[in-house]
């Protein structure tokens, strides 16, 4: 087994703060990439302080879940010699990735045109809220909005239930998923034409990919196709909590169904999809009834015994000390300041060859600033300087 990973001596600026990029680039230094995350002085990025945040209780796990393997520069890009600093990164760095509004990082001196002027061979990746252009381009970016206005949170189980926010920022990490594929394949490119290019990504591009078979629905046959609204599919109580039942992918699922709760074939009243589909209210209040009569391990064993795709919902909590977490290593402990230990949800890719590490654990604001101005030939006197000036902290 090598200890090379695949990103080794790859170097990536990282201009990016919340989600959306700093999941993308964490995959980069998980990868391998020694990540240079560039922070303003005093405050950093925004996840550090807010996002359900209690000082008193030290870190932030927002900020933690989100940072590993990463080196932390805390500059001020509110003048000349700080955007220089910049500058001066990206002239030696194979990556520049940023998540501000289009047109910040032109304005500041850091824009593609201008930075591949110096550094040719250099991966500009950007993610936004709606596109690097278009009539939304300058519309403030951010999960919700996203989900909003892509039609995702439009569709729903149940035309009766409210509309509702997802819990989970699936726009941040979609986007930031395809930044990190943009990114990779753009580095494969470079080592065939020598040259970098620009890559960039929206939370509503990804949203509409996303919906790939929704929107084909919608598009090839103007109907609507919705999973979670399948008529023998859904999510059930039980007497001692829930499960999740998925009717489909079998010739006659309503048939396996009634078996396993026990009661008449109610696919002889109900035979076909569409038939199912006009009465998906009565057949989903009898599973109801049925499913609160016992306890989820019975219904499961019940279900499984018909080969029916099921499942219990488990709170987070449960989730992460579930059996096949700790198997799958979804858990990673680290090394933290101050001689604690850090645990952190871990990568979801697994190499046979590339093990999954913390190398870095999440830094603190600034906390390499003077190891990096060193890299880039800045002496000791300099660097007081800069601090000096609040130019650096």
């Amino acid at each position: 087994m090598t200890t090379t990973l695949p990103l080794d001596g790859i170097k990536v600026v990282d201009l990016t703060q919340v989600m959306l990029g700093p999941c993308a680039t964490q995959m980069l230094g998980d990868l391998g990439a020694d990540v240079i995350k560039v922070e303003r002085p005093g405050a950093g990025d925004l996840s550090r302080t807010s996002i359900e945040n209690d000082p008193a209780l030290g870190d932030n796990p927002v900020f933690c879940s989100l940072n590993r393997n990463k080196r932390s520069i805390a500059v001020d890009l509110r003048g000349p010699e700080g955007r220089r600093i910049v500058q001066e990164l990206a002239a030696s760095a194979d990556v520049i990735v940023n998540n501000f509004r289009p047109g910040v990082m032109d304005r500041l001196g850091l824009g593609y045109e201008a930075l591949k002027e110096t550094n040719p061979r250099l991966i500009y990746a950007g993610g936004s809220g709606f596109g690097a252009s278009g009539p939304y381009q300058h519309k403030g970016g951010q999960d919700v909005l996203a989900q909003a206005m892509t039609g995702v949170m439009d569709r729903k189980a149940d035309p009766e239930h409210p509309l509702a926010i997802y819990p989970t920022a699936l726009c941040d990490y979609s986007a930031g998923m395809h930044l990190v594929q943009g990114v990779l394949a753009a580095l494969i490119q470079r080592d065939k034409s020598g040259a970098g290019q620009r890559v960039d990504v929206s939370l509503y591009d990804s949203m509409i990919a996303m919906q790939m078979q929704e929107a084909a629905m919608r598009l090839m046959r103007d109907r609507d196709l919705n999973w979670a609204a399948m008529p023998l599919t859904g999510a059930f109580q039980t007497s001692d909590g829930a499960l999740v039942l998925v009717g489909a992918f079998k010739a006659n699922p309503l048939q396996d169904i009634c078996a396993a709760l026990g009661i008449a074939d109610l696919s002889v009243d109900y035979p076909t999809l569409e038939v199912q589909r006009e009465h998906r209210s009565y057949l989903q209040s009898v599973f109801r009834e049925n499913f609160a009569s016992n306890t989820t391990a019975h219904w499961i064993e019940r279900l499984e015994g018909q080969d029916l795709l099921c499942a219990p919902i488990k709170a987070l909590a449960d989730a992460l000390t579930d059996p096949q977490t700790i198997h799958n290593g979804m858990v990673a402990e680290c090394d933290y300041r101050g001689g604690q230990k850090l645990n952190l949800v871990a990568s979801p890719v697994h190499m046979s060859d590339a093990p999954f590490a913390v190398r870095v654990a999440p830094p603190a604001l600034g906390e390499q600033s003077d190891d990096i101005l060193g890299e880039l030939g800045y002496d000791a006197a300099a660097i007081a300087a800069f601090r000096e000036a609040g130019l650096v902290a």
